[in-house]
């Protein structure tokens, strides 16, 4: 089944330069592996598509259950340089958070979710 990451996890994100910083924390323990398999570089690229014209890097942070990711050239420049509307990258963890990943049926149902 698929399910947006706002049934398992909360996001915090901001800027660095040119570089959005997404930070994805699981809401338990039990969810961080989901989260591992699930939100990969390659997935998270292909979400925001042309939003983000670099690379997509992910750090593991097993101690916090969470994951960092960093969207190189996805801010038009940085927060002084940016016409965009969000040039601090404020609103990339909203929309992170409406990605779809795939649950097993028992990983629901211990989860759960419906």
């Amino acid at each position: 089944m698929k399910i947006e990451l706002t049934k398992l996890a909360h996001a915090r994100s901001g800027d660095k330069g040119d570089t959005a910083n997404v930070g994805v924390i699981a809401f338990k323990d039990e969810i961080y592996p989901i989260l591992v398999r699930e939100v990969t570089q390659e997935k998270v690229k292909a979400h925001f598509g042309e939003m983000v014209k670099g690379e997509v890097e992910r750090f593991e942070l097993p101690n916090l259950k969470a994951l960092n990711f960093l969207l190189h050239e996805s801010l038009g420049g940085g927060g002084t340089l940016s016409l965009m509307t969000d040039a601090q990258g404020k609103t990339f963890s909203t929309a992170l958070l409406r990605m779809k990943i795939e649950l097993t049926e028992e990983e629901a149902g211990s989860l759960g979710i419906r």
